[in-house]
């Protein structure tokens, strides 16, 4: 039992040590990125059915995941705000496909996989950069 757990420790000290996530690792507060993005009026590849939302990256099965979440209308007095939708920001077109089948719509309509993968990948590596900075940092437009 003693020589499994030294296996143990000796696979995972480099994970540790280079302050990676493993595969159950859960996200705290402080881990979450987000920003807000809008379509500029010369955007002619901009992805989203929505004009605007949040852009996040988060830590999830051990390696950074990037998301667009549509900002909700505001509620008016009697309804609460509906919750927003979001999909998954990937070039991996399994993810892109099967794992957004719920809120898909969200998408603009695109002749076929890789013609949205094109739309998202510029989102994709802006919300991998939105990871590596500090909470709270803006990610500007330019750095696309």
């Amino acid at each position: 039992m003693t020589a499994l757990a030294a296996t143990i420790a000796a696979v995972a000290a480099p994970f540790v040590l280079a302050d990676e996530k493993g595969m159950l690792h859960v996200p705290d507060a402080g881990e979450v990125r987000l920003q807000t993005i809008s379509r500029s009026d010369n955007e002619a590849e901009w992805p989203f059915s929505v004009a605007s939302g949040l852009l996040a990256c988060v830590w999830s099965g051990g390696r950074r995941v990037v998301s667009f979440i549509e900002t909700p209308d505001d509620p008016d007095d009697e309804h609460d705000a509906a919750p927003g939708r979001h999909v998954i920001v990937s070039a991996n077109p399994f993810e892109l496909t099967f794992l957004n089948i719920s809120s898909r719509d969200l998408f603009l309509p695109a002749d076929n996989v890789e013609t949205l993968i094109k739309r998202v990948a510029p989102f994709e590596a802006l919300g991998q950069r939105l990871c590596d900075q500090p909470q709270g940092t803006i990610v500007g437009p330019g750095e696309l």
